[in-house]
């Protein structure tokens, strides 16, 4: 994450799509406890997913230890998503459990275990969300109607090297701790839909709320949340990584709101913030170099400084002729800002706007 803008991803149209930890986690755990039931892997082995998609899966590793026990893994295959558990192992250990017991779940290596109030899952519970519970139960239920066996199974999930992964993830903010979490409502990967980094904003607010803190930060990049997390003197929970996805955030954050909010972020993505802009990734939303030319003299920006901004190449080129001139186009940018915020939250929540640099140093702010 940095607070330049990314490369355009290619057209989404054309692009495969994969399956999620959860729906990977399902098809492992049905071959472990057809295994068991048969004493025969079904390889590949195939699930329905909650919308009717039907998933087939490769085993990479099967094991029958015959005392009621099997362990199964699949390599997790994202498609053409940039997913940081693209080509992990998926590993789900299956054992019978008592009679009327249903279907328990458990944390192994590699994933996470909720520790923080506020996420869908109560502290102390391993972090396989609700979908894919739902998924492996309905995997299990499956296959104990096929084959005559009760449904009451222990069921462990693990993932190998799934603590580095996590260090990739949000997981350490939101309280979830000691691997990654197994994921996905509908067990599809869709291509730079972003889905789970969307989700993970949502949980991050939801986790400050369920903790008590009353002042919030979102940045769009790493940069620009290091330097508003010391201006700020806020906890790590505090901070929201936000990324580009303005629009994910502010209305949930209107919905679940905080007593005290603030935006940061470098100058030209909170200049197209500025300009109404709520998705501020390059491919969707531009600067727009005559507004910013009309903001720069409305801010005491000379004629030819004006006249220059509108044949700028980049946003940064405009804000680097006001330093100069010292007028304080920033602060004008966080104003405006700050006003596309308070309109999105509907007044939930009081609004602050940081404005930095590339070097993370603060060039303009507007607080509530």
């Amino acid at each position: 994450m940095s607070d330049a803008d990314d490369f355009i991803p290619p057209d989404k149209d054309k692009l495969r799509r994969g399956w999620t930890t959860g729906a990977c986690a399902a098809c492992a755990a049905k071959a472990a406890y057809q295994a068991i039931l048969t004493g025969s892997f079904p390889d590949p082995v195939g699930i329905t997913l909650p919308r009717g998609e039907m998933p087939s899966m490769a085993l990479a590793h099967a094991e029958l230890d015959g005392e009621g026990k099997a362990t199964a893994s699949v390599i997790k295959d994202a498609g053409d998503d940039p997913d940081v558990t693209h080509g992990a192992e998926i590993v789900a250990a299956v054992a019978l459990a008592p009679p009327g017991t249903g279907v328990t779940f458990h944390a192994g290596p590699g994933v996470g275990t909720v520790t923080k109030p506020g996420l869908v899952l109560p502290a102390g519970e391993p972090a396989i969300n609700p979908g894919p519970r739902g998924m492996i139960e309905a995997a299990i239920r499956a296959v104990a109607e096929a084959h005559g066996g009760s449904g009451d199974v222990a069921v462990t999930v693990s993932v190998p090297d799934g603590e580095k992964l996590a260090a990739k993830t949000m997981n350490g903010r939101l309280g979830i701790l000691g691997g990654i979490s197994i994921l996905g409502t509908t067990g599809v990967v869709v291509p730079f839909s972003c889905s789970a980094w969307i989700h993970s904003i949502h949980r991050g607010i939801d986790v400050a709320r369920a903790t008590g803190l009353d002042h919030l930060a979102a940045a769009t990049g790493s940069t620009s949340e290091r330097a508003a997390q010391a201006l700020l003197g806020l906890d790590e929970a505090a901070m929201l990584d936000m990324g580009d996805f303005a629009d994910g955030l502010l209305k949930y954050l209107r919905r679940h709101p905080v007593p005290r909010f603030t935006m940061a972020g470098g100058f030209a993505k909170i200049c197209k913030l500025s300009q109404g802009h709520l998705f501020l990734h390059s491919s969707k939303s531009r600067v727009d170099m005559d507004r910013l030319a009309d903001t720069l003299a409305a801010a005491g920006g000379s004629d030819a400084d004006v006249t220059a901004a509108r044949g700028a190449n980049t946003a940064l080129e405009v804000l680097e002729r006001a330093r100069a001139a010292e007028v304080p186009l920033a602060d004008a940018i966080a104003v405006n800002a700050r006003g596309v915020v308070e309109q999105t939250l509907a007044g939930a929540c009081s609004v602050g706007v940081l404005v930095f640099d590339r070097q993370g140093n603060l060039v303009g702010r507007s607080d509530g």
